[in-house]
């Protein structure tokens, strides 16, 4: 059953979500839409295929580094997005899609440093920021990754500056959901809510609450505006799909055992 944002808010709001319990969540989009989804991906790998002798140009890296992402093949992603950059080293500082490749790669100093790189590149993008602390927590552990938090003197695109006092623990993920405001129009309300809850599950992620995160994740994942935005905002819906899958593939593991 596909399930719906009117009921994931419904689960937000209950009691029962302060803990970690397994509460069943299902994935927001239906096996037909997955399978779509997939089959597109597939067809940007075979539009761009790995021949012998033949080299690729940096857009067909990334185009196919974008693919395998998407399907979950991160190693491969990483050697793709890797290539690009082989190819134009300049692209190096500014690429924050293989930074979020390494995180889940589970190569997380990679990602730290790689974040570090896009830093010297964009001192204003918080987002870039929330990447470093999820990888240093990975690599390292809670206590130096808030410690370690990146500073930001200038001001950001909402919902950020918000969202980023989750992980200093200065705001509460209720208290980040609080801030949006309720008048907002439907797509500029759809686009805050989505950079929230997804932020909200990926810090859960990596303070291992599944259960947690895939509420979040779910509620993200639901969202239209991401769908159908542009290049950077439909990336980090991917991001937050891909998530969620592996967090409810685990989840079946777990119970089939």
């Amino acid at each position: 059953m596909r399930i719906t944002s009117i009921a994931l808010f419904a689960a937000l709001s209950s009691p029962a979500f302060a803990e970690d319990e397994p509460t069943k969540v299902t994935h927001p989009l239906s096996a037909e839409m997955r399978k779509t989804l997939r089959t597109q991906h597939e067809a940007v790998l075979k539009q761009n295929p790995v021949e012998d002798g033949k080299k690729l140009s940096v857009n067909q890296h990334s185009r196919r580094g974008d693919a395998l992402f998407f399907l979950g093949r991160f190693d491969e992603c990483v050697e793709e997005y890797e290539a690009m950059v082989k190819l134009n080293p300049s692209l190096d500082a500014s690429h924050w899609r293989l930074g979020i490749a390494y995180f889940f790669a589970k190569n997380p100093k990679k990602g730290a440093a790689q974040f570090d790189k896009y830093h010297t590149f964009d001192d204003v993008d918080r987002e870039n920021g929330i990447w470093r602390y999820l990888c240093q927590y990975h690599a390292t552990d809670a206590k130096t990754a808030k410690k370690e938090l990146l500073k930001y003197e200038k001001d950001d695109r909402e919902p950020f500056p918000a969202v980023y006092k989750l992980f200093d623990d200065s705001l509460s993920p209720e208290q980040v959901l609080a801030k949006i405001p309720k008048d907002l129009p439907e797509t500029q309300k759809d686009m805050r809510l989505f950079y929230s809850e997804l932020y909200i599950g990926m810090h859960l992620v990596v303070k291992k609450k599944p259960n947690q995160a895939a509420r979040y994740l779910a509620l993200a994942t639901s969202r239209k505006w991401p769908q159908r935005a542009g290049f950077g905002p439909n990336y980090m819906w991917h991001v937050g799909r891909v998530q969620l899958e592996q967090l409810l593939k685990a989840k079946k593991q777990s119970t089939d055992r």
